[in-house]
């Protein structure tokens, strides 16, 4: 008996497998990470830290299309999401204001067209503009006809079909969609532990966190921890001292007040963000509500002054008081520090022009899966872990930042600050590379492809000078021709499609009291 005691002991001392982690912080960032890892990990005790008197952010509640395939990993029916959280479907973001005051694109879940013979379709626009024919690119793209027209339905899965070439996220309510993920999460066995962290206890040698110490005196120990615990950054930062690198040289913004509203129309397929004085505002339609939020540069603007120009813009009565927040764009100088990796806004903060604070989220978490670690943490794979955030990080704040940038405003210092400042590394050539051939850098790691790139620079007035010299040798009528097809099919399928409220209606067993839906927009406004 004694020997097999030694045996298992000696076994046990050489598995340096995870067996426990530890979560500090709820919210999105806290739940979704407790609900992946315990999804996979089913021998590893997991708990997540969390107190009902912190609150959480929760502003974020536009998605991208990468959240509908971490819901589909985790087993869950999307209607029954989209039930659980008032979602909506969405197929884009509107840009109101950003190249010039009264201009208005569509950045679209889907392209513009499609290759012919070999060469992109927006180089054939380019002839085409250039020749007199100046319809709104937009015109070419499902997901952006349709949007304008309120429709909305699943995209076809015969890839043959103009029907198929769109995803779609959701609006959701980021709260409910914590709350749902904490009961998924605790029938998994994730144990959620109600408390303060108030002290952090590091291994004297390697300076791996071992515990932490709530408020009432009950230490919790881990092989493996995540903070989640906001931009404070409580074991990352105060702990661990990692660093962080300040954007705002590049994103000014570092302030944001959010309100929900009433909702007193059919929902939009589409999140809005309308450029103001020093700033934007976001408009995203929920179901039973719009959840509303300004984003503005403290340099250039007072919270008042910001406060009232929200107020007079939103859609229907405020149905809570102003959340005001303060916030510094950036990263973490490492996100996975020693045995601990920082998911959310404790890795990092980029403004959410682009819908991608829980992208970031997903993204942590499922390369967190990819580079899973033992006890050790080797640097291997805690290195290249950091090297693919970074790039992820950088690569979106490149595409942020070109929305500022790509302007012809110069109505306010804080446009003229952004129009004119020096860019980061790179991105200059991306842009000047576009302004002369038409051609759009592609990364081999990055979120945002040639179409959503595409729709910045031709939304905000940045048009080639130049197209691809293969189209000389066809005739601009042929060319005519052709884009004429596109833009009728493209008509045609919108024009097929239900409206989006009856899509939520039919597909969420919704009992709506909407209002009949306004009129489309007018169109006029969507230029290039």
């Amino acid at each position: 008996m004694q020997e097999e005691k030694e045996k298992q002991k000696k076994q046990d001392m050489q598995d340096d497998s995870i067996k426990s982690i530890i979560i500090v912080g709820g919210g999105t960032a806290g739940w979704m990470t407790a609900a992946a890892l315990s999804n996979l990990l089913t021998h590893t005790n997991i708990t997540l830290i969390e107190s009902d008197r912190i609150g959480t952010v929760g502003v974020g509640e536009a998605t991208l299309p990468h959240l509908r395939y971490f819901i589909k990993r985790l087993g869950i029916d999307e209607q029954e999401f989209m039930r659980a959280t008032n979602a909506t479907y969405k197929t884009g973001i509107e840009f109101v204001n950003w190249g010039k005051v009264g201009d208005a694109y569509i950045h679209p879940f889907g392209d513009f067209g499609e290759p012919i013979k070999g060469i992109d379709f927006h180089h054939y626009y380019v002839k085409l503009r250039q020749n007199g024919h100046i319809n709104p690119i937009g015109d070419y793209s499902l997901p952006v006809v349709a949007s304008k027209a309120q429709k909305f339905d699943y995209p076809d899965t015969d890839e043959r079909s103009i029907l198929s070439t769109f995803s779609y996220a959701f609006h959701m309510d980021a709260g409910l969609f914590a709350k749902y993920l904490r009961e998924y999460s605790t029938q998994r066995g994730v144990t959620r532990q109600e408390g303060i962290v108030t002290q952090v206890k590091q291994h004297q040698d390697s300076g791996f966190i071992q515990s932490v110490t709530l408020e009432d005196g009950t230490q919790l120990s881990a092989d493996f921890f995540v903070d989640c615990s906001g931009f404070k950054g409580l074991l990352i930062e105060d702990c661990l001292n990692t660093g962080y690198d300040d954007w705002r040289h590049w994103l000014p913004c570092d302030r944001a007040i959010a309100i929900p509203c009433q909702a007193n129309t059919p929902p939009l397929p589409y999140t809005r963000a309308t450029a103001r004085e020093a700033g934007w505002q976001w408009r995203i339609p929920l179901q039973n509500r719009v959840g509303n939020g300004h984003i503005y540069s403290s340099p250039y603007m007072d919270d008042n002054t910001a406060l009232d120009i929200l107020l007079k813009n939103l859609d229907g009565e405020p149905t809570a008081e102003p959340n005001f927040l303060r916030f510094t764009t950036g990263k973490r100088k490492k996100v996975w520090n020693k045995n601990c990796v920082a998911i959310g806004l404790s890795a990092g903060f980029l403004e959410p022009l682009e819908s991608t604070s829980i992208h970031l989220i997903q993204l942590g978490i499922m390369k967190l899966l990819d580079f899973f670690p033992n006890k050790h943490c080797e640097a291997v794979r805690v290195d290249e872990y950091n090297r693919m955030m970074q790039l992820e990080f950088e690569r979106l704040r490149d595409f942020l930042v070109l929305h500022y940038h790509a302007t012809q405003r110069d109505d306010s210092d804080f446009w003229k600050y952004v129009r004119t400042m020096q860019l980061p590394q790179g991105l200059a050539h991306k842009i000047d590379l576009f302004k002369e051939r038409g051609r759009v850098v592609q990364y081999t790691e990055g979120l945002f492809l040639k179409a959503s790139w595409l729709a910045v620079y031709f939304g905000q007035g940045i048009i080639p000078k130049h197209y691809d010299w293969q189209l000389d040798a066809l005739p601009i009528e042929q060319i005519k021709r052709r884009l004429d097809e596109v833009k009728s099919q493209v008509s045609l399928a919108s024009a097929q499609m239900p409206m989006h409220a009856e899509s939520l209606a039919k597909h969420c067993d919704l009992e709506t009291g909407w209002q009949t839906p306004p009129p489309p927009a007018n169109l006029s406004l969507y230029g290039c």
